[in-house]
């Protein structure tokens, strides 16, 4: 019975929410939210008012104070009531709700609450109801709807209050007036130049790219683009010497690759329409292909090594050695390739040439990674440990 009554008499923690999704306190009060407190929210809702007597957020404000002040008077020993506001963007959409969310989880670590009271000005309950239900219990939403005369004055008065609002929100704005004047203007240069009679095709034009745009969303792909051209900051040189070396060889290995086509076509017309001829020259055709594209493949190739060679020695890496070795392995590969080629195009008779540069690419192998050993112990203190890198790394 005793622990019934103990669990009965946990403290129960209730916070009252008020919840400005456009964030007119800010826009039109320049009041900093999340509000805590029972003074912050009844100031901030004096100068909201003050600053908008026609504003329903401060209506919904006011309803949340007088709602702690009632609930205070008959809350329980073991509630706590707290009240507390929060705002969205003025820009609506994804960024509004992002904020909302930001600002309840800072007013949640401030005041941990069992269960919130939600109060709204009746138009955003659809949007802000599931982001506070899925971060804590919701046990009542109050909203508030400020009442308007029937009369003709006040009916004026408020159609006049929401055409200001059309005209001075930018989000409202861009749809109610700026397409209209787009038409407009298109429609007084078609006068101009006595062109009427294309204006409806040109507002099919107009409206289909409008909708258009937004419908794939161009213009904010634009905008991330300008942003990222406006935030790039280029790489290290080493790497954009790299990146250069690497694009100018592939370069040059697609136009050696069109080299070698060339050059079999050019000794080899027509080519042979039967697949046994064809194959019974394909040696020949290999070896043409050889001789026009080996030397800028060959140039390609080693233009890509010496872009990493580079990048190696600005960073000190022991790797820089062996990746100039492999530059002059295939620079001598094109002798070797040459040889290859003469020795497919005579059907293996010219093979002392091949014989000899395979000869000589095995020296030049052996005589690189001697030079290799060499420069690496005798330069020790030039490169840089793998540790020290890791460490750099991590700086960065």
């Amino acid at each position: 019975m005793k622990n019934k009554e103990e669990e009965g008499k946990k403290e129960k923690r209730i916070l009252i929410l008020c919840v400005d999704r456009d964030n007119d306190l800010g826009k039109k009060a320049e009041v900093t939210t999340p509000l805590l407190g029972r003074t912050k929210n009844l100031n901030a809702a004096v100068n909201l008012a003050l600053a908008d007597p026609e504003e329903p957020d401060a209506n919904a404000m006011f309803e949340a104070v007088r709602l702690i002040d009632g609930l205070s008077k008959e809350k329980k020993p073991e509630e706590t009531f707290e009240v507390a506001t929060i705002a969205g963007s003025e820009m609506g959409g994804v960024g509004a709700d992002r904020k909302l969310v930001s600002e309840l989880n800072s007013i949640l670590d401030s005041f941990s609450a069992d269960e919130v009271i939600l109060v709204t000005d009746g138009y955003s309950d659809e949007a802000v109801l599931p982001l506070v239900e899925s971060r804590v219990y919701v046990s009542s939403v109050r909203r508030i709807i400020v009442k308007h005369s029937e009369s003709i004055e006040e009916t004026a008065a408020l159609f006049s209050r929401y055409l200001r609002i059309i005209a001075e929100n930018p989000r409202y704005s861009r749809i109610a007036l700026g397409i209209p004047g787009l038409l407009f203007v298109l429609l007084g240069v078609l006068a101009y130049f006595n062109l009427v009679q294309y204006y409806l095709i040109a507002i099919i034009v107009c409206i289909g790219g409008i909708m258009l745009i937004k419908g794939f969303g161009i213009d904010k792909t634009a905008k991330n683009f300008y942003r990222w051209v406006k935030e790039y900051s280029p790489p290290p040189l080493p790497i954009q010497i790299q990146n250069f070396a690497t694009i100018a060889g592939i370069l040059a290995i697609v136009v050696g690759i069109y080299s070698g086509v060339t050059n079999v076509s050019n000794n080899l017309v027509p080519l042979p329409p039967d697949w046994g001829v064809l194959l019974g020259n394909l040696a020949t055709i290999v070896g043409y292909f050889i001789l026009g594209a080996q030397d800028l493949i060959v140039v390609g190739i080693c233009t890509i090594l010496i872009g990493r060679t580079i990048r190696l020695y600005f960073e000190r890496d022991a790797k820089v050695l062996r990746s100039a070795a492999l530059v002059i392995m295939v620079a001598w590969s094109r002798w070797i390739l040459d040889g290859a080629a003469e020795v497919l195009i005579s059907s293996g008779t010219a093979y002392e040439q091949l014989v000899v540069s395979i000869v000589v690419g095995i020296l030049i192998g052996i005589a690189s990674v001697l030079v290799i050993i060499i420069i690496n112990r005798s330069t020790r203190g030039f490169f840089k440990k793998p540790d020290e890198k890791t460490d750099e790394l991590d700086k960065e």
